[in-house]
């Protein structure tokens, strides 16, 4: 019977997983289940926890689409490392870089309780390791560096990967250009009163500001939509929308510079 997967936000069951001691009708149906629920969702493998239950049991397929039961797996040994992107099941599209072994060796039992070792490498090797941490009652949020933690949590709370295309961010590294231009037109502006109450001319260096207010403006239109091309579904990246953005600043520097030109 394919069974309901267990996602964030709700939690784990349990904290860690229990030996099966008796093979019988029971931890048979668990297994079918898990093949089941595993073709249902398209996935390549399972852990008895995702599904709710205690027992220390994982169903996976392999390069060529077979079903393996471990149970009982133990991980009795690792080489390499490798540092790559990985989502889960459980967070749904969120990833987050995490640190695995590259190969790995497990010790398991069938349903027949024969003891069982398999090596593994890659993908698959990433993947079981994966599921045995669920055994543990973990999930991959345990193994991530501070920095990485920091970042996915800052994903999930988006409820979506940052580069994908439902992911639309709430600020760009364009508003720092952005916020240098108002700082110099209001640089301008404080020039411009100033000059009202001063004999000295004060047009040359409103001037300067001008041409570098308008360097400004021509780097921001050009970023923004560089920057706005990794977030296609986001209003705020339209081509439009950066060109209003744009022409509203250009339409304030020519109020100022105009007012300045007939009064400075």
């Amino acid at each position: 019977m394919v069974q309901e997967i267990i996602t964030y936000p709700r939690p784990l069951s349990l904290e860690y997983g229990t030996d099966v001691r008796i093979y019988d009708a029971k931890l048979f149906a668990l297994l079918d289940d898990l093949q089941e629920t595993i073709k249902a969702n398209n996935l390549q493998a399972l852990s008895a926890f995702q599904i709710g239950s205690y027992y220390n049991v994982v169903v996976f397929k392999d390069e060529n689409d077979d079903f393996i039961e471990m149970i009982n797996p133990i991980q009795i040994s690792h080489s390499g490392e490798s540092f790559e992107e990985e989502t889960t099941y459980y967070y749904g599209d969120v990833s987050a870089k995490v640190k695995r072994f590259s190969n790995i060796s497990i010790v398991y039992e069938t349903r027949e309780g024969e003891s069982r070792s398999l090596k593994f490498s890659g993908s698959l090797a990433r993947i079981l390791q994966r599921k045995l941490d669920y055994l543990f009652g973990s999930t991959f949020l345990d193994r991530l560096t501070s920095d990485e933690r920091k970042k996915f949590e800052a994903k999930l709370s988006m409820g979506a990967d940052i580069g994908k295309e439902n992911y639309c961010p709430t600020t760009f590294k364009r508003d720092k250009i952005l916020k240098t231009i108002n700082l110099f037109l209001f640089g301008m502006l404080f020039l411009f009163i100033g000059s009202l109450f001063l004999e000295t001319s004060l047009w040359k260096y409103q001037l300067y500001s001008s041409f570098i207010v308008l360097a400004l403006q021509i780097s921001y239109f050009f970023y923004a939509q560089y920057e706005g091309k990794k977030y296609s579904s986001c209003v705020s990246c339209s081509v439009a929308n950066i060109f209003g953005t744009t022409l509203i600043s250009f339409i304030r520097l020519s109020v100022v510079m105009i007012s300045s030109y007939f009064f400075m």
